[in-house]
């Protein structure tokens, strides 16, 4: 493998030319009807000793060797051989164990890891000067016989080994791995190569997405594709991006949610749809924020809050089994009971709990503020009371707990009690200090929506993400949209909980990052 003599680059651009002048493609060619190391791992029964009587035994376990070696029970049988089934891998180069005449690789592709046992006399003269080229980080084919060694390890034992792409530069350090967070985020490719465990997140957040699509589907759910720019940034308070279209000569914004397009939807009778995709957002990162997440929202007619509530358990629930994973998850220093029913506790009750302070009091609430150094002047009083709950209550809910009874004031897009209009039937679901999910009784009132627009723009400066009022979606309003709930559930967040990763950065493949230089 690798001339110690030779600096590592040079080293493989050497064996790159040799394998050149070998009249074979460094890169590699397709290599159809490989199986899946995974698959070949599960296939141990069809490995036999056949004596020399050609009496077939089954190899035995751990408990019926007890201290007995797997060498031992070889020697003790009748004289014989190890038979197995033929099998066909692929897989990347991680170990090499050079003893003369037998080399010992490991590789890995993205189901399993397994030993080559490579032999001079049994792949050739030609194939092993081939083998003497192939580096760490090597991605090669191999065909071969799947048994066991004297040792009993489970191995390939090689007829021909095939480069299918010679890599270049070197893998990061066995015992030490690539272990700086920015350059793993900035490598990804590497990252997932190399570090253990890594590529396994990312195929956890594939099987949660496809559990939660499930879910919806079997619940009549409709998936939509809307529009990723938009005229004017709507569905949320935050900063957009913007961009400009050359052609119609006029401004536009990344999305900033999903949620007008998917009412409108609902107005022209689609009664249940959802969209899972990327939303965007200029403002600050963090390990809870990226400038660019994925956001599930989720629309019923005919629904409310409530009936939020229980899709949002169910989401959660089918995912945890689409884990494979128990109720109850770890996350930090912390265990995750996920049995439902989730704990709902109302807001103003939480936040009498957290601060001591009496919510309906305006004045004992704005004097609190002020002892936490949050500015006051100018803010509607139900806004102060808000900062004080993500300042002092949001941090301390374990959870998972869904805050209910919202105070309606800050709910532009929310119904309210019918007993309390001064109460938005909203909540939001918190787990360990960390909002996952945010739900409403949609308002459907075009009046009421209007005029509670106009309130939220009054003294908003122009850039702000809401200053411009979406006259359209109150048009769309103005024909009838049913009663209905929706749901928003932050996708990298739920990862993160699912897959005990403490920042949302571990999750997302290429989070935003400052330039290289």
């Amino acid at each position: 493998m690798n001339d110690g003599a030779l600096a590592p680059e040079e080293s493989r651009r050497s064996n790159l030319n040799r394998i050149v002048e070998l009249g074979i493609d460094p890169w590699g060619h397709r290599f159809n009807d490989r199986n899946m190391i995974g698959d070949i791992l599960q296939r141990t029964g069809e490995i036999k000793f056949v004596t020399e009587s050609g009496e077939s035994l089954d190899l035995p376990n751990a408990d019926q060797l007890g201290e007995l070696s797997f060498r031992d029970w070889c020697k003790q049988q009748e004289k014989g051989t190890m038979s197995g089934p033929k099998v066909r891998a692929a897989g990347r180069i991680l170990l090499h164990r050079d003893k003369g005449k037998l080399q010992f690789i490991d590789i890995e592709d993205w189901t399993g890891r397994i030993q080559l046992f490579v032999g001079k006399n049994q792949v050739g003269e030609e194939n092993w000067e081939l083998i003497q080229c192939l580096d760490l980080g090597d991605i090669v084919g191999i065909d071969g016989t799947f048994r066991r060694t004297q040792t009993g390890e489970l191995s390939i034992f090689a007829d021909k080994i095939h480069i299918l792409c010679k890599t270049l530069d070197q893998p990061p350090a066995k015992h030490k791995g690539l272990v700086d967070a920015e350059l793993r985020q900035r490598r990804r490719y590497v990252d997932l190569a190399y570090n253990e465990g890594v590529r396994d997140r990312f195929l956890a957040r594939s099987k949660i997405v496809t559990s939660i699509r499930k879910t919806l589907s079997d619940q009549s759910f409709v998936e939509i594709e809307g529009p990723t720019l938009h005229t004017i940034a709507g569905g949320a308070a935050a900063r957009p991006f913007e961009t400009h279209h050359n052609a119609l000569d006029m401004p536009l914004t990344m999305r900033i949610a999903l949620e007008l397009h998917l009412k409108r939807l609902m107005v022209g009778g689609m009664e249940r749809v959802f969209e899972m995709g990327r939303v965007y957002r200029n403002e600050g990162i963090s390990p809870k924020h990226n400038p660019e997440f994925t956001m599930l929202e989720v629309y019923q007619a005919y629904g409310d809050y409530e009936s939020m509530m229980d899709l949002t358990e169910a989401v959660i629930a089918d995912a945890l089994q689409a884990l494979g994973k128990e109720t109850t998850v770890p996350y930090g220093d912390t265990q995750v009971d996920f049995s439902t029913p989730f704990a709902r506790k109302p807001y103003d009750e939480l936040f009498a709990e957290n601060t001591g302070v009496d919510p309906q009091d305006p004045a004992a609430v704005k004097a609190y503020a002020q002892t936490l150094g949050l500015a006051v002047d100018g803010k509607h009083p139900d806004v102060i009371k808000n900062e004080v709950f993500e300042e002092k209550v949001e941090d301390a809910l374990v959870g998972p707990v869904f805050v209910t009874d919202y105070p309606a004031s800050i709910c532009p897009l929310t119904k309210r009690k019918k007993d309390n209009p001064n109460i938005a039937e909203r909540f939001e679901l918190f787990i360990n200090g960390m909002e996952l999910a945010n739900a409403y009784t949609e308002l459907n009132d075009p009046d009421l929506q209007k005029e509670l627009f106009e309130n939220q723009l009054e003294g908003m400066a122009e850039e702000d993400s809401m200053a411009k009022m979406d006259h359209d979606f109150v048009r769309a309003l103005r024909n009838g949209m049913p009663p209905a709930g929706g749901l928003g559930i932050g996708i990298d967040r739920l990862v993160m909980l699912l897959t005990n990763s403490p920042s949302i950065r571990d999750i997302i493949l290429f989070p935003l990052l400052r330039a290289e230089n």
